[in-house]
Parts: C-alpha cells; structure tokens; sequence
C-alpha cells in the first residue's frame, strides 16, 4: 500500500480564469483508518464548472474551498482497506473525496456502485451528479410536452447532452453547442433536431431559423450571448430552468463591466409570463433512485447515450479545469487518477 497521499490543494484565490499557480500538488502522510471508517483509493475524478465558485471567497449556497484545503469533487473509489461494517475491501464507491488519490471516510457519504452494469466513470456523469441535474431540473421545471421546443446550451456537455435526450424521450425538439464537431455530434449522434453552433456570427438568426415557433423550454447552462439570442425567442408560459451561467464563472477579471442583461430580460419574462427558476440537483434527491433506475436502462438499451473526454494523472487536473471553464473539453470531462 502507499505510504503516501498525493493531493491537490487551493494555493490561491483566482482572479478572473483560474491559473495553475492557484493549485498546488503536495505529498502527506497515508493516516490510519479510524473504527467504523474505510479507506478510499480515488480511481476516477470529477471535474465540474461549480468548482469555480468555491474556489472565491464570495457569498455562496456552500462554504468556500479554504486556503491550503483539498479542491473538492466527486470520486469514483475502490475501498482499500475497511473497518466499516457496511463496506468491504474492493468495493467500487461514489463519494466526494475531491483531487487526491486516497482519502478517508467514515463510509455515510458513499454509493455503492455495480462496475459490471456500466462502466464505472458513469457514475460521474451520465449515471451521476451531472445526469441528475439534467433530469432534476428538465422533469421538475422544464417539463417538456410533446412537440414543444426545447433548447440547451452547452448541448455536448455533461449536463446539457442529457437534457437534450431525456427532451427527445419526451416528445419535444431541440441544442446549442460550440464548434462544428460538437454540433455534429449532437445532431448526428444524439439525435438532436438541430444544433446552432453559438460561435457562428450569425447564431442568433440561425436559432431564430431553426425555431420557427419559438421556444417553450430553454435549459440555461451559458448565459452571455447565448441567452441574449434566445430570449427573444421564449414563447409565452416558457420556462427556463437555471443550472448554471458558465460563460460569467470568470467575471472577476479586471476590465470592463460585462453588460448589464437584467432589465431586458425582466421586461420580457415579465410581458411573457416566463418562468425562470435557478435550483441544486439536491432540492430533488428523493427523485434520485428513480432517476438511476431509468436512467440505468436507457443506457443499457441506447436511448442514453453519453461520451467522456478522459485525462490522465492527477498532476493534469488543474490544466484540465481551466480549459473546462474556456470549453475546450468534448464530454463529461473526467481525470483517470
């Protein structure tokens, strides 16, 4: 066993876009398993757009990562070594150990995972927190219809690619993505309607061309010019469930003041009567065994489908972050530590 606990810790608070000296990879002693705790292996590591948020020392819905803390983030882990009753050695956990290769838990923060019924990663997107968001907040606040028109930013996207699905199980039409090659894969592999590749100089006419009857359900993962494009095109009684505003993460760079949205976007929500409702997948976790009993089989017959952009090394999880935050990922983006 190794002696040793190699962990990535917050260096320093971001300015702006996150910046590799903001991270430091340090090395500390492996500790002793307490009674009733297990020991944890980190085989597969999560990295998300929240991550940003508690890296500042701003007013959040969650304390900030502390100076010197380990970065946060869910884990797939085999459990190493065991003195909980309720888990054994070799058993294949999610959990929140966050960017270090072992960690120690007292085993109530775990869920036990089946490796054989789908690849582990899985568990940290499609058939995670990620997919449970898509589906928490399109089944609870988007609640699609048959031949309504859906539309998700960030369509290739971990969270963005299932809401685009699950619409399409639904009966509705859709996405919105950034480049040529991710707008392909959403159309011609997941089946979308359409994808508009926001990058485009012309998006906003060409989402305006592929809604011709505008759009009821518009999933908000971007912000920024995407949803200056879309607003417009929200039909009467929309609804606009608010997962994130990635395309703002980084407003803290020094510059000029990012335009100001707010009182065009009231003035329409208001004369539309549009619902917009931000939320956190846990508002909805007794929707969560529902969610992996159906989503588990809509992988397994292929109406699901998912793709991971997977890197290497704990050591490339910064370089990976940061170029998540500027889009350069394809898929649930995912370190193999």
């Amino acid at each position: 066993m190794s002696q040793s606990i190699r962990r990535i810790v917050l260096a320093s608070r971001p300015v702006g876009p996150p910046k590799p000296a903001n991270f430091r990879l340090e090395e500390v002693p492996m500790p002793e398993v307490p009674n009733d705790h297990v020991l944890l292996e980190t085989i597969y590591l999560s990295l998300d757009p929240y991550m940003r948020g508690r890296m500042s020392d701003a007013k959040s819905y969650v304390d900030p990562i502390a100076i010197d803390d380990v970065m946060v983030g869910a884990t797939v882990s085999r459990i190493k070594q065991s003195r909980n009753l309720n888990w054994k050695e070799g058993d294949i956990v999610v959990g929140s150990s966050g960017w270090q290769t072992h960690a120690i838990s007292d085993g109530s923060d775990l869920r036990g995972i089946d490796p054989h019924a789908a690849p582990m990663s899985t568990g940290l997107g499609v058939l995670g927190m990620t997919g449970f968001s898509a589906y928490a907040g399109l089944r609870n606040i988007g609640r699609p219809k048959p031949r309504e028109t859906v539309v998700v930013a960030a369509a290739s996207g971990a969270v963005g690619s299932v809401v685009g699905q699950l619409a399409r199980i639904d009966g509705a039409r859709i996405g919105i993505a950034g480049g040529a090659e991710k707008c392909a894969f959403v159309k011609n592999e997941l089946g979308f309607d359409a994808a508009i590749d926001h990058c485009d100089p012309d998006f906003a006419q060409q989402l305006a061309e592929a809604c011709p009857d505008g759009i009821d359900v518009y999933f908000e993962n971007v912000g920024g010019a995407v949803w200056d494009a879309v607003l417009p095109l929200l039909n009467n009684f929309g609804r606009v469930p608010l997962c994130g505003t990635i395309s703002h993460y980084n407003d803290e760079a020094l510059g000029p003041p990012s335009v100001d949205r707010l009182p065009a976007s009231i003035k329409v929500i208001q004369q539309k009567s549009i619902t917009v409702r931000g939320f956190m997948n846990v508002e909805f976790i007794a929707q969560h065994t529902t969610f992996l009993e159906e989503a588990a089989g809509w992988v397994a017959d292929g109406m699901l489908k998912y793709r991971e952009d997977i890197v290497d090394g704990l050591d490339n999880a910064p370089t990976a972050f940061i170029g998540l935050l500027e889009g350069r990922n394809f898929g649930k983006l995912i370190v193999r530590v």
